[in-house]
């Protein structure tokens, strides 16, 4: 499956389950509440499978299958059977419809947690958070040396690679002094400030991760397997071996071994490789080989294999990991209202926004990764619709949320020409926010 199609396949699946899971919320609390429900939508526009429930009530996919919706029998779209008046929505106390719009965004934040709890129980495979950092970058500033293990960012204990870029792109938002907590290979713990007010404002969480210039240590220059009939074992390298240098030119790192024998090779494809074997230090005459390894673009080949990058796998219990989901989603929850609030103060950029584009490719790559990664995903997704949805916007749940507030206040219904006028402002912002959002990806791509 192509990076395109699967994007598209991932995120068909990723809005179905959430858009049917946040409009079952609606239907399920109008049912309770006695409200008719005349049609369960997955989907806009002409439906291509539908079907009649004993309920009266009509089950359909729709051929937009971006968003969905449940159309109540409301006395707002017209004449009630008088029957039937006891069932229709407006006529329903406030408190009633309170709830059945609420339910929407409350399910998807129940979602949002029993996602998380399903990822914690299968567990999420990792990486340890043992870092590096680029030359003359922010991060090499302020301290961190190869080797160096993150163990706690702004206070917040990390064990994960992921865990600290989520602590990153979030301090990053903010551009101030960040504390960190590290271990160095020696052994000592150490405390450093990432000078993070260097930042320029106005740009992405990607861009200042580029200038932040943390990453992922590389694999020490070690060599954990050497393939049988290979040149380097033809000329009588070991596992367990250390590389110090190609012809001449010390090796940091197994990055920076496997770069200077592409380099080195296309020179000359003899190599003068020194190497330390139980404290010795020897030298080994290898001749590289021009191969393709399993399909892949040809390149100069010793065979040898690089030490595994330590794993570092997120897994509870039942118990613990329903302590883990719900302090994930208050976290990320604290976390969006605060980009959003930096975002409209002008301290954050509006480049952080992802439309429909980002949320496939990140859809693709999440299933890729795994039904764990997955999870978390979904439920991140399921979070943000739950948070959008809840924002005072007319046309959005938040939006008649704040109409049903101002009746409890005013004791009388909003005017249907404030609804009217709402709707239309509503709808603008909606249009600017999907537009700038969609912008953004547009932007992403090309600059990729």
């Amino acid at each position: 499956m192509t990076a395109f199609f699967g994007s598209v396949f991932w995120l068909l699946v990723t809005l179905g389950v959430l858009v049917t899971f946040h409009e079952f919320g609606h239907y399920w609390v109008a049912r309770r509440c006695g409200v008719k429900v005349l049609r369960f939508s997955v989907g806009f526009g002409n439906a291509i499978w539908k079907r009649s429930g004993r309920d009266g009530t009509e089950y359909q996919i729709a051929a937009i299958p971006l968003g969905g919706y449940v159309k109540m029998l409301d006395a707002r779209e017209g004449e009630v059977d008088p029957a039937l008046r006891g069932q229709e929505f407006t006529g329903k106390p406030v408190w009633q419809r309170i709830a059945i719009v609420a339910a929407g965004p409350g399910f998807n934040l129940i979602f949002t947690i029993a996602a998380f709890w399903l990822m914690f129980m299968l567990g999420r495979p990792d990486v340890a958070p043992v870092v590096t950092a680029t030359p003359q970058s922010i991060a090499a500033s302020a301290g961190i040396q190869p080797g160096d293990r993150l163990l706690s960012i702004d206070g917040r204990d990390v064990s994960t690679w992921t865990d600290s870029m989520d602590a990153l792109a979030n301090a990053l938002l903010g551009r101030a002094p960040l504390p960190l907590t590290v271990r160095g290979a020696d052994g000592h713990q150490r405390e450093l400030v990432l000078p993070l007010d260097e930042l320029p404002p106005g740009q992405d969480v990607g861009q200042y991760l580029g200038k932040l210039g943390l990453k992922l240590a590389p694999p020490p220059a070690v060599a954990a397997t050497v393939m049988a009939g290979q040149p380097a074992a033809l000329a009588g390298m070991r596992g367990g071996d250390r590389i110090v240098s190609v012809n001449g030119q010390p090796v940091d790192d197994f990055a920076a071994f496997g770069k200077l024998v592409q380099t080195a090779a296309a020179k000359s494809p003899r190599l003068a490789i020194g190497i330390e074997r139980h404290g010795q230090p020897l030298r080994l005459d290898i001749t590289a080989k021009w191969e393709s390894l399993e399909g892949q673009s040809p390149k100069w080949v010793l065979g040898v294999g690089a030490p595994p990058i330590e794993a570092a796998t997120v897994s509870y219990g039942p118990l613990k990991a329903m302590t883990a989901s719900l302090a994930t989603t208050w976290r990320n929850t604290t976390q969006t209202f605060s980009m959003l609030g930096k975002m409209l103060t002008g301290e954050a950029s509006t480049r952080n926004l992802s439309g429909v584009i980002g949320i496939a490719e990140v859809a693709n790559a999440s299933a890729g990764m795994g039904l764990p990664w997955f999870l978390q995903f979904l439920a991140l997704v399921s979070l943000s619709l739950a948070i959008l949805n809840l924002l005072p916007i007319p046309v959005l749940d938040g939006g008649h949320l704040l109409y049903y507030l101002v009746e409890l206040i005013k004791g009388s219904p909003v005017s249907e020409q404030a609804m009217m006028v709402g709707q239309y402002i509503g709808l603008a912002l909606l249009f600017t926010l999907m537009g700038l959002a969609f912008y953004n990806d547009i932007h992403r791509m090309l600059l990729s």
